[in-house]
């Protein structure tokens, strides 16, 4: 055998050892991911559930029955549901209003007087929900089953969890034998779900009345961050983006195609546009609940200054930026379209972000359809009033948490209108929702947990008895 064989054999045996050693390792390695991957699944799952003993109660009862009355919107028909919750409210000896705006589309509004005027707060939610299929659901729909603590149904979170807390806390006031400090107000909706013309913007325009001396409204829209059952940062809605939604035309989909390329780099973008004063104020107050990212959060000047914004989540990207998104192209008689969200700062003026994106399509052979609702601009309810302050105390002695601010990116309710008309409103979850169950709000198997809503009810029934009451 030649010196240059027993090199080559010598190699060879090498190779083999090291894709043998290799192989071991990567075996290894997979082994421990997978270890690794089942131990976060089992404590995700921890997180997500821990099974307890049902405790009924009136109010439990009353979210089963509200939920089983089905108000899917489309097609909207609320009015069986307000006729349920006028009814409710006259056993209690409470005299409640429907309102109907157009047939079938039911509203209820009630009123304690208090001793003053122009201090009033507004109890608000809306009884339509968005539509469910049965299929993927554990349970039906629209049964209101109880399943291992858990309620489910269309509405238990989006927004007849929210209703029945408010409603209990209304009749509790009601029935106290004593006449409040200052008005309260009870007001469920028609059709939030599909832009509220048949609800909130109807009443603001019809009914006036409705909102008269009301200062403060409590509604939908905060929420309740959570770790292995614990809420660790109860965030109270003061403000939202504003959404327009337009239809953009053209005679062909490569040219929609070409329109939607040039508005892609504003989906999510890595550069503020402004630093809204009640966003910097979010992002100060959560900073300690956010290990990864307190020191760009805690100043975000400073971040935007040393040219770290970018490293941020897109989550809080949004909230500091104007975008834009886009729904799928589809053909019709005049040819093709394609509906095109603006998601705008609260201050910002629709007309000028129209214009904006008209712009933008128009070199594509694209053009806007008419007409659209913008609305806009809309301020911001105060965190620096009396009531903020006083639902911030109660939810952190409730739920041992710190309680502040909250700001939604893609998300609206019925407070955009209430805003404008000068009413501070604030969006709460009334109890806690976990990660898990905030996924299930317009999809299959909405829950929320019993012991959960009990807690919701004894904390908003606090909150404005202390309110009603305060000298």
């Amino acid at each position: 055998m030649t010196t240059t064989d027993e090199t080559r054999r010598r190699r060879h045996r090498n190779e083999r050892i090291f894709a043998t050693v290799l192989v071991l390792v990567l075996t290894a390695a997979v082994a421990a991911l997978i270890r690794f991957s089942q131990r976060e699944e089992g404590d995700i799952l921890d997180q997500m559930y821990v099974p307890r003993p049902t405790t009924m109660t009136p109010e439990v009862a009353l979210l089963q029955e509200y939920i089983r009355i089905d108000t899917s919107n489309p097609p909207g028909n609320e009015m069986p549901a307000a006729q349920w919750l006028a009814g409710q409210l006259a056993r209690n000896g409470i005299r409640a209003e429907i309102i109907e705006s157009a047939p079938r589309r039911g509203s209820v509004y009630a009123r304690i007087r208090g001793r003053q005027a122009g201090e009033g707060l507004l109890l608000v939610h809306h009884i339509d929900v968005v539509p469910a299929a049965p299929e993927g659901w554990t349970r039906p729909p629209f049964s209101g089953e109880i399943h291992q603590n858990q309620l489910y149904g269309r509405g238990t979170l989006d927004n007849k969890g929210l209703g029945v807390c408010e409603l209990a806390a209304f009749i509790a006031v009601a029935r106290g034998g004593r006449q409040p400090e200052r008005d309260l107000v009870f007001l469920a909706v028609a059709d939030e779900e599909t832009g509220s013309e048949y609800g909130m913007r109807w009443i603001l325009e019809h009914r006036p009345d409705v909102i008269e001396g009301v200062r403060y409204a409590i509604n939908e829209g905060g929420i309740t961050e959570m770790m292995q059952e614990r809420v660790t940062y109860y965030g109270i809605e003061i403000g939202t983006k504003q959404t327009v939604r337009v239809v953009v035309n053209a005679p062909s989909r490569e040219q929609l195609l070409k329109a939607r390329i040039a508005l892609e780099p504003w989906f999510i973008r890595r550069e503020p546009d402004r630093i809204l004063p009640e966003v910097r104020r979010l992002f100060r107050e959560i900073a300690p609940q956010r290990v990864a990212f307190r020191k760009y959060l805690e100043d975000i000047d400073r971040t935007i200054a040393i040219g770290k914004f970018w490293n941020l989540p897109a989550g809080y990207r949004e909230i500091a930026q104007n975008n834009v998104w886009t729904e799928p192209i589809s053909q019709t008689e005049r040819g093709f379209e394609m509906p095109v969200l603006l998601f705008n700062l609260p201050d910002e003026l629709p007309l000028e972000r129209v214009r904006w994106l008209r712009e933008k399509v128009a070199s594509f052979g694209a053009r806007i359809a008419e007409p659209f609702e913008p609305l806009g601009p809309v301020p911001s309810s105060s965190p620096d009033t009396p009531f903020f302050a006083l639902l911030a105390r109660e939810a952190g002695a409730a739920f041992r948490a710190p309680a502040g601010t909250e700001f939604l990116a893609r998300s609206v309710s019925d407070s955009r209108f209430l805003r404008v008309k000068g009413i501070q409103a604030y969006g709460i979850n009334a109890f806690p929702v976990d990660f898990f169950q905030s996924e299930s709000i317009h999809g299959v198997n909405e829950r929320l947990r019993v012991d959960f809503f009990q807690q919701g009810v004894i904390f908003l029934k606090r909150v404005v008895e202390r309110y009603a009451f305060a000298n």
